[in-house]
Formats: structure tokens, C-alpha cells, sequence
């Protein structure tokens, strides 16, 4: 049976029948060919990423120049001439030694303190005057018949010392130098024996003034450009009865920077 589908299909689903072209779309291109459709999305999607990529450039041109290495460096260098340019240094602290009180006893810890002054000759290169002390409680050997008697007793030693002091390595905030000191040093080791002398306990004897020297590392840690806190490891030798003492230990303390040099 034919009820006229086609003639009405054609008659209700027209373009012209139902009001397409009344309401113009046929004039914004709905209607137009699928080339000319896909040739101007391509346009669009083009003319999109161009402004995407324009943006990044444009906020990169208004951000500053960076600084160039002189610029950076320019603080630096200010710092360090005002750190560095003092002409004298005065220092002290506390610190720790092993020393050994005789010829065969077991070595002792002692309590340490330290003073010095430093006179630089410029920025890395100076003089330096130092006395030293350490206090601790010497072991008598076993087999001595007054270990009993004495138990352990105090000894002290005083180095005096002085050299050159050189520093190699020089930052903002920190500075790595050198010393090598010589000089003389007093002991005390039957101060705390009870009448007993040092050579009966089989300890150095006491005398007044016998060589020594000291070489270590300064590591200064600039708190601000005229003070700092130093920690220095150093071997002391001394040559109390007439043998060589090799005694390790360290210093530290705080570190005071004045004058100018010229």
C-alpha cells in the first residue's frame, strides 16, 4: 500500500518545508561542503596554538634579566675584604689531650685550655702567640708499691709556643688555615703525689722549661665577619725527660677579629 510516504516525506522533512533556511543556518556554513568544513576547523585549530605559544614568550620577555656572575659575586667579594682584612686575632677556649705523665704508664685525658693572638701580615698569612694548659689525673702503673698510696694523682702541663699561622682557604663563611708553633713547655707531675716525687711514681720529673711544638688545623666558622668559633685538632710534642711525647687532641672556642690592614 502506498500512503503517499514519499511525496509526504519529501514534503515534511524539506529543508524549504521546515523552515531550515528561515532560520539562516545555511548562512553560517551548516549546509556548506565537508571540505571547505575541515579546512576551517584546521584554520582555527592553527590559529589556536599560535596563541598558546605567543603567551609563554610574552610572560617570559617580562620577567628581569637574571644577574650576571658579577653581579652575584660582587657580595661576596665585599664580604670576605671585611672578614678578612682584620689585622689582629684574639682567640681562647677549652679542648681535649692525650698525654702520657711517664715512660710506662698508659696515657691520661686531660681538660685543656687555650689562648693566642695573631698578628696577620695580610689576608692569609700571620703570626701567632700561644699558651697553652692541661690539667688531668695521671695512672700510675700497677706494679708500682705507691699506686695504692696515691691513687691518681693530678698533673698539669703549660706549652708556650708561637710560629706562623697560614690560612688557605678563604669563604664567606668559613676558613680552613694552618699553623706550625714552637716553643717551650713547664710540667708539674708531683703536685698531687702526696710528698711522693714524680720519679718514684715513674712519672716525667717537674722541671721549668723543656721543648715543644704543635702543628694543627684551624676551622673557623664566621659568625659574623669579626667573630668566629674555632675548632682546631693538633698533635703536641713534648720532650719531658728527655724523650719525645706524641700527644693528640683538639681546641675550640671563640675567635675575635679587630684592626685594619693597611
Amino acid at each position: 500500500m502506498n500512503f503517499g510516504s514519499q511525496h509526504f516525506g519529501s514534503q515534511l522533512f524539506g529543508s524549504r518545508h521546515f523552515g531550515l533556511e528561515s532560520f539562516g543556518l545555511r548562512r553560517f556554513g551548516f549546509f556548506r561542503s565537508p571540505s571547505r568544513f575541515r579546512v576551517n576547523i584546521l584554520a582555527a585549530t592553527i590559529l589556536g596554538l599560535l596563541v598558546l605559544a605567543a603567551l609563554p614568550a610574552q610572560a617570559q620577555s617580562r620577567r628581569p634579566p637574571p644577574q650576571s656572575n658579577a653581579n652575584r659575586k660582587a657580595p661576596i667579594a665585599r664580604e670576605n675584604k671585611e672578614t678578612y682584612t682584620h689585622r689582629w686575632e684574639v682567640g681562647g677556649g677549652g679542648g681535649y689531650l692525650r698525654f702520657r705523665s711517664g715512660e710506662f704508664t698508659q696515657k691520661n685525658s686531660e681538660i685543656a685550655f687555650w689562648m693566642d693572638t695573631t698578628y696577620f701580615l695580610n689576608q692569609r698569612l700571620g703570626i701567632t702567640g700561644e699558651v697553652r694548659g692541661g690539667f688531668g689525673n695521671a695512672k700510675v702503673n700497677n706494679l708500682n708499691p705507691y699506686a695504692s698510696e696515691v691513687g691518681k694523682p693530678q698533673i698539669s702541663e703549660y706549652p708556650f709556643l708561637a710560629g706562623p699561622t697560614y690560612r688557605f682557604r678563604l669563604r664567606e663563611k668559613t676558613a680552613l688555615g694552618a699553623f706550625v708553633l714552637g716553643g717551650t713547655a713547664l710540667g708539674k707531675f708531683d703536685g698531687g703525689s702526696k710528698g711522693i716525687s714524680a720519679a718514684e711514681l715513674g712519672f716525667w720529673p717537674s722541671t721549668n722549661a723543656r721543648p715543644a711544638f704543635s702543628v694543627g688545623l684551624n676551622l673557623d666558622i664566621n659568625l659574623y665577619p669579626n667573630i668566629a668559633f674555632r675548632i682546631a685538632p693538633s698533635y703536641l710534642g713534648t720532650t719531658f725527660g728527655g724523650t719525645l711525647q706524641n700527644n693528640a687532641g683538639f681546641e675550640m672556642g671563640l675567635v675575635y677579629r679587630f684592626g685594619r690592614q693597611k
